[in-house]
């Protein structure tokens, strides 16, 4: 997006009057929260990527170690930029988003999802209101959302708007762990805003409520034992010592998020496109076991959730399904023994071996073992 730069008003007032357009406009469409920060991150965010991806801790997220370099500086996406302007809207949930979990037939999705996809929404705001602030001021500008290899959360701590949580993600104190965030990237500098002190003090409660114990240590992830990163970002089989910790989560966790404290002075959302679309809020899932691609598609029209395919889905859901308990829910996981995916077919197994008795699965597996050619639905069978 280009455009003759403009220089910044030299006084104090025409700097402070500038940020103050930009936040009333932000506001106008939808934003609820606006900081400023320079266009460079000092070297612990660096620091903190580079130990995360020694560690292997990134998992099967091949494009986090491709794009380190232009992860760790804002420059390296963007010589010429000068500011970022960072901004939040809240995705607050109306009532408890863990009181799913105690429905063992239902499956639990995570509230960013439940929804449109974000993605859409803000990434249209953003470019509104880099054409409103460019027709105004001038200066170049790019806009990105989480889509682009930005570090969003260490940007969004250095403009104030919140400081890194324990569980590695930003927090609020006026909407706790609730922000959706993107960013403006421009050469027009404006001055930044002071940080905020972390406010996390001793609590720990985000790292004990873990199901698969994920934080090595507080400020650390280990994105492989993550349930949202096994769940969405993960593309193949998921481990057997994480199947029963995910108890019926078939799309993220929104645990460690849940129980922050600061959560408490959180407001519910004002956008409608975030509210819960019918259905997904707490899906049965014998229904969702039975989606075929159509069907799954069709669904998940404008949802995230569209974006990780039926198989992955399907997946979790037969995961959740093992994990119910629900000796009638046997049915919905047999009838993917024939699925066209190894993936599914190895987790309808794997559910059938928590529901049936030793009997019941000992006459599946005599059945389909042996016209099984996919070693892991095989491995599936005879661990079982």
């Amino acid at each position: 997006m280009g455009g003759m730069v403009q220089p910044l008003p030299s006084t104090a007032g025409g700097a402070a009057n500038l940020k103050s357009a930009i936040r009333g406009r932000a506001r106008e469409l939808g934003f609820d929260t606006v900081g400023f920060a320079p266009a460079a991150l000092d070297g612990r965010a660096g620091r903190g990527l580079d130990a995360f991806l020694a560690a292997g801790h990134h998992g099967d997220m091949g494009w986090m170690a491709a794009k380190a370099a232009r992860r760790r500086d804002p420059k390296a996406l963007w010589a010429e930029a000068r500011s970022v302007i960072v901004l939040g809207m809240n995705y607050g949930p109306d009532g408890d988003p863990l009181a799913v979990l105690g429905q063992a037939d239902r499956g639990a999705i995570s509230v960013y999802a439940r929804g449109r996809d974000y993605h859409d929404l803000i990434k249209g705001r953003l470019k509104q209101l880099a054409g409103w602030l460019q027709s105004r001021h001038g200066g170049d500008l790019k806009v990105f959302d989480d889509t682009a290899p930005v570090m969003e959360k260490p940007l969004a701590a250095a403009a104030g708007i919140g400081w890194l949580g324990k569980h590695t993600n930003l927090v609020s104190r006026e909407f706790g762990s609730w922000l959706f965030l993107g960013e403006i990237f421009t050469t027009i500098e404006i001055p930044p805003d002071e940080p905020l002190e972390d406010a996390c003090g001793g609590c720990r409660r985000c790292l004990d409520i873990c199901p698969t114990n994920a934080f090595p240590a507080p400020y650390r992830l280990d994105a492989r034992r993550c349930i949202s990163y096994l769940t969405i970002e993960h593309k193949g089989h998921i481990a057997p010592e994480f199947r029963g910790a995910m108890g019926n989560r078939i799309y993220g966790c929104d645990d460690c998020l849940a129980v922050c404290p600061w959560n408490k002075f959180a407001k519910n959302t004002a956008q409608t496109a975030f509210e819960p679309r019918a259905g997904l809020t707490a899906p049965r899932l014998g229904e969702l076991a039975g989606l075929d691609d159509t069907a799954f598609r069709k669904l998940f029209a404008g949802s995230p959730i569209k974006r990780l395919g039926r198989e992955r889905f399907i997946r979790n859901v037969l995961i959740a399904l093992g994990n119910s308990g629900d000796k009638k829910a046997g049915a919905a996981a047999e009838a993917l023994l024939a699925d066209a995916s190894p993936l599914v077919r190895a987790m309808a197994v794997w559910a059938l071996a928590r529901l049936l008795d030793a009997a019941a699965f000992a006459g599946l597996r005599a059945r389909h073992l042996q016209g099984e050619n996919d070693p892991a639905v095989r491995g599936e069978w005879t661990c079982a």
